[in-house]
């Protein structure tokens, strides 16, 4: 198969109690496992069984709708795993350069902290909220419907995420039924500011020179 199911790097309950076991196994075994097999039927006997996911997505427009759908939720979950962790939360150390960063594009962090929490929580439906850097090496927050993710050439604004939350219901609903900002304010306790420095850095060339 062109795409495989990321190895989740920490337990199912080890989020607890800010993102419940039973939430991580159903998310993480029956959704992403599922836009995985999907994403890989849709491309299968096709040129694109051999690019990288984000050279599909930044050309979707020109697939089938199937990739668009699936595209984005495998490449969307692979990342939100990967910017949490048990040991996560709190605020980047000073001397990151995520932390300069946010300080330089949104005046601190907790300024910055409101803005993404406000676009994760107006997002009507389903979607995702992102901190993306754009092609000027600059933060911003955005959200997007259902799958699509700021990679992609149809949405409208375009960059590079390097931090994501997911909220569609099923990312959720277990735990917090309709309280989507208490889940909101529950993921800053397991974002994992050293994943996120590292995605900075790489989408970012000129990033040590903060």
């Amino acid at each position: 198969m062109a795409f495989q199911l990321p190895e989740l790097p920490y337990a199912f309950d080890a989020l607890e109690p800010h993102i419940d076991a039973r939430t991580m196994e159903i998310h993480y075994g029956k959704h992403h496992a599922g836009y995985t097999k999907k994403l890989n039927a849709a491309i299968e006997g096709s040129d694109l069984e051999n690019m990288k996911i984000e050279d599909i997505l930044a050309s979707v427009s020109q697939h089938p709708t199937g990739v668009r759908n699936n595209g984005g939720g495998f490449f969307n979950h692979s990342l939100f795993w990967s910017i949490m962790s048990p040991d996560g939360g709190g605020e980047p150390s000073s001397r990151m350069n995520i932390h300069k960063a946010i300080e330089r594009d949104f005046g601190g962090f907790e300024a910055f902290k409101d803005q993404f929490a406000k676009a994760a929580a107006t997002r009507f439906g389903s979607g995702w909220a992102w901190l993306c850097v754009d092609s000027d090496d600059k933060l911003f927050i955005c959200s997007t419907a259902n799958q699509d993710n700021p990679l992609m050439d149809v949405v409208d604004v375009e960059g590079t995420p390097i931090l994501g939350l997911d909220v569609w219901e099923h990312a959720y609903y277990l735990n917090y039924q309709n309280r989507r900002p208490d889940y909101i304010n529950a993921f800053f306790n397991v974002v994992n500011w050293d994943a996120v420095t590292k995605l900075y850095n790489d989408a970012n060339p000129g990033a040590s020179d903060l």
